[in-house]
């Protein structure tokens, strides 16, 4: 098996590039839809205006998701330093659409 046919490897941590270079974040989770990057600085997110534009939703809400027990919550300003319920940091949060 050549180099070309393996399957790429993605696990936490994960460097994530553009076809230029550019380090874009790293890997900092997982779900049934794909993988979750922490930006690095300087890298603009994109929000869920982003995502909508030029596609018929109906309304949704931008939320917050503990990655290590599930627990959501609404999006005041930003995500909070740790889950409430169950005390991860930060770095275990990420932003969730909640239709």
């Amino acid at each position: 098996m050549s180099h070309q046919d393996e399957e790429p490897r993605i696990s936490f941590g994960t460097g994530i590039y553009t076809e230029d270079g550019q380090r874009l974040g790293h890997v900092r989770g997982f779900d049934e839809h794909g993988f979750y990057v922490t930006a690095e600085e300087g890298i603009e997110g994109m929000s869920i205006e982003h995502h909508r534009a030029g596609h018929e939703f109906g309304e949704g809400e931008l939320m917050w998701r503990c990655w290590e027990c599930g627990e959501m919550g609404k999006l005041d300003s930003d995500i909070p330093d740790e889950c409430p319920n169950c005390g991860t940091s930060k770095e275990d949060i990420y932003y969730w659409t909640e239709d």
